[in-house]
């Protein structure tokens, strides 16, 4: 037994659960939390502000700390937010998803019940007036990769700890929720500075790993027109360096799917574009259609990705390589063989094959200039998008929502170092302003801009006032063409038709004149012109709002063709039962 003093020592070196938490997110890269407060987690707020490495940045709403967690996530590879329990969850739960399903590791953290309530009768506010506490962890269930629900001391830092390193093993969110009682109590098992945290790297099984390359290398040696193809689960990979090193050994044409814009190096003499099927980049699809064999890296194929499911592509032709997993043809799959392992090893294998590459190259057209506009002619999209491309650098970062800007920023080509991220999986609308803000705040070398619809951006608005209360320098074009576009060119109707809002206006009156944004609302190219100078001049260091005024059929050509195809997808009868 221990004396009273030995125990006094004990209590007094010991940590509080707040404090370990905070420092465990820090510990993993996390230096902004996106929170909103509410009774249930002001006292685990209070202990994360005391955290001097962590910086916590109040939203407007969950839904938008949700999506500002998965931009941060995007940028500095984990994000992490805060609501409250039930009413907070259950609000934050879409963005969740949305991270889930991109494969983004986001720590999302509930402040829940005081833990004597837990097992009794008692009724709280916040739940839906069941003394059940569980229909938020069933709900979290399907877009979390763990649960945690954290409402005793004793193996609190089992489960924390636990919960954060399954979210960066699996690049996927867990859940944490934390009694609202414990925050502030010490225990002996939080030590005064948490114990070293570390993950177990990913190995490969050697033997599977040499017989997947010799399997692949025999299959793509005897190819005469090969191409490479990268998708986006190369970001959970992290093999986008090992993915460059393989298309330098093989001298085969680069193509990306669109989900994967930003991974590869678009300034890399191998790449062609984006392989999107009947809307691929120029030249690009015949290239990839067109080859005996092609090595899809990391590819997520859905309805969205092959345009109605209407690609023109084989599956005894392709190379299927995932993060732990690679097929070839219609032949055998290898089992425990990581990504970063097999591409460096293939790397080794394969002959130089340049054919497809030079085949591009004959074949291959600069992209025409836009046709000659009247002085003060209405602006187009396209005009836009010119001027847009001539904005990037390696000092920006690109973020397209939802819509149309997703056809129209997959055609710039990104320099050397140039960020870019969509959300085309989950594809939810109003994603990118919350994104934005999340992205910004984690990439503070970086100018974000964004593409953002009017439809869109009606439903996240409110945190165009967090990226003026955190000094944010991005640049948003909101694209007011008067309604849903992408909606319209799937099934049109009545309700892709939105209420018109001045929306230079809405963000001066959310300035309110304390912040440094800037507005404009341009309809020309002359002003669009003007409107860029000062954003990138005199502006250069505030949030810049740029309203740009288009005509609501003005859509690119790629997006007519998805849309039609989609469409068709969509309306495909029942089978005969």
């Amino acid at each position: 037994m221990e004396d009273g003093r030995t125990s006094r020592l004990n209590r007094r070196a010991a940590g509080t659960l707040g404090r370990h938490l905070a420092r465990r997110l820090v510990q993993i890269g996390v230096r902004d939390v996106f929170s909103v407060p509410g009774d249930f987690n002001l006292t685990l707020l209070d202990h994360l502000i005391a955290e001097p490495e962590l910086n916590l940045v109040g939203c407007c709403n969950e839904l938008n700390a949700g999506y500002a967690a998965d931009g941060y996530a995007r940028a500095r590879g984990v994000g992490a937010c805060v609501v409250t329990f039930t009413v907070g969850g259950l609000s934050v739960i879409n963005a969740i998803a949305g991270s889930y399903s991109e494969n983004l590791p986001i720590i999302c953290i509930v402040g829940g019940p005081n833990s004597n309530d837990y097992g009794t009768n008692r009724i709280l506010h916040h739940t839906i007036g069941l003394p059940d506490f569980s229909q938020e962890l069933r709900c979290f269930q399907t877009v979390t990769c763990y649960q945690a629900v954290v409402n005793n001391l004793e193996d609190a830092h089992e489960l924390i700890d636990t919960a954060i390193s399954t979210a960066l093993k699996e690049c996927k969110p867990v859940y944490i929720s934390v009694s609202c009682n414990l925050p502030a109590i010490p225990h002996p098992t939080f030590a005064p500075e948490p114990v070293p945290y570390f993950l177990a790297p990913h190995i490969s099984n050697q033997m599977v790993l040499e017989a997947a390359v010799e399997e692949t290398a025999e299959f793509l040696n005897k190819a005469v027109k090969p191409v490479l193809v990268a998708g986006p689960k190369l970001r959970v990979a992290k093999a986008q360096k090992a993915f460059v090193e393989a298309a330098n050994a093989c001298g085969y044409p680069i193509a990306i799917m669109p989900s994967a814009k930003g991974l590869v190096p678009e300034h890399h003499h191998h790449f062609i574009g984006t392989y999107w099927g009947a809307v691929s980049t120029n030249f690009c699809g015949e290239i990839v259609e067109s080859a005996d064999a092609y090595v899809f890296v990391g590819p997520i194929f859905n309805d969205y990705s092959s345009v109605g499911y209407s690609l023109l592509i084989k599956k005894e032709k392709a190379v299927i390589v995932q993060p732990n997993r690679v097929t070839v043809g219609n032949g055998p799959s290898f089992g425990w063989v990581f990504m970063i392992d097999f591409l460096t090893a293939l790397a080794q294998k394969l002959r130089k094959n340049t054919t497809a590459l030079e085949n591009y190259r004959r074949i291959f057209v600069p992209p025409c200039l836009p046709l000659k506009r009247q002085d003060n002619e209405p602006l187009r999209v396209n005009i836009l998008f010119k001027h847009i491309q001539d904005l990037l650098s390696g000092d920006t970062a690109v973020i397209a929502e939802t819509g149309d800007s997703w056809f129209n920023c997959q055609k710039l080509r990104l320099p050397e170092n140039c960020g870019y991220e969509f959300q085309m999986q989950y594809g939810s609308i109003g994603w990118s302003v919350g994104a934005t803000l999340g992205y910004a705040q984690a990439a503070k070398n970086k100018r974000v801009i964004a593409c953002i619809g009017d439809g869109s951006f009606q439903v996240t608005a409110q945190d165009i006032s967090t990226m003026i209360r955190c000094g944010q320098r991005s640049i948003i074009f909101l694209i007011n063409n008067g309604g849903y576009t992408i909606e319209v060119e799937i099934h049109d109707g009545p309700y892709n038709v939105i209420k018109n809002w001045n929306y230079t206006g809405f963000v001066d009156a959310i300035n309110n004149s304390e912040g440094g944004c800037w507005t404009s609302k341009v309809r020309t190219e002359e002003e669009l012109v003007d409107a860029i100078s000062k954003a990138t001049g005199e502006q250069k260091d505030g949030l810049c709002f740029i309203e740009v005024m288009v005509h609501k059929d003005d859509t690119s050509k790629e997006l007519l063709e998805w849309g039609s195809r989609v469409s068709a997808a969509n309306s495909r009868p029942p089978n005969p039962q």
